[in-house]
């Protein structure tokens, strides 16, 4: 029944550090699944230095039953998701990079100029707001005078020059139809 409280001790000790490393290293898991998988992996080795593979499959289950309960919990209750992945953070508000975050979750300009141009961002003037999402990826959204020209507004715009009405009545309309108007009337 140890291993039980061990094995818990592990995943809440794991998830504590892991919070602490920051988001970076993270990539795309959540941490809870991060700490599930490199404890399996350590778990795994196990039954070669002790030879106890009942002990190594226990383990093994409580790991991953303590992971679909928090997934779990993080689906029912918000508090829990920020408790344990943490919620977004500005990193740019309304174009002014936000110095502070930035040295709360340790990342450089530099850092945050690479990500941008990864994401085809040349520069940070073009961005009005960008987050860092509990991911560690970085969310954006550009100015409109960044934003590119999309299909949907291109449509609209051709609707609106085809709404333009031309005048029916020209001189040219004239000479080729033939009509007349009330000038050759008078003229006669």
């Amino acid at each position: 029944m140890f291993f039980v409280l061990e094995t818990l001790f592990l995943i809440l000790s794991g998830i504590v550090l892991l919070r602490i490393s920051g988001r970076k290293s993270i990539s795309q898991m959540t941490i809870a699944t991060t700490v599930v998988m490199i404890s399996i992996g350590t778990v795994i080795v196990q039954p070669i230095i002790e030879d106890s593979v009942f002990k190594t499959l226990a383990a093994a289950t409580i790991f991953i039953i303590v992971l679909l309960v928090i997934e779990y919990l993080k689906m029912k209750f918000d508090f829990f998701e920020s408790m344990m992945a943490g919620k977004a953070v500005m990193l740019i508000e309304n174009g002014q990079l936000q110095i502070h975050n930035l040295k709360k979750h340790r990342l450089t300009v530099d850092q945050v100029e690479m990500r941008l141009r990864t994401q085809g961002i040349s520069k940070i003037a073009d961005v009005k707001n960008a987050t860092l999402e509990s991911n560690g990826q970085i969310g954006y959204e550009l100015k409109d005078d960044a934003k590119p020209f999309t299909m949907g507004e291109y449509k609209k715009f051709l609707q609106m020059q085809n709404n333009i009405q031309q005048p029916e009545d020209t001189m040219f309309k004239e000479i080729t139809d033939g009509h007349m108007n009330e000038h050759d009337k008078r003229l006669r």
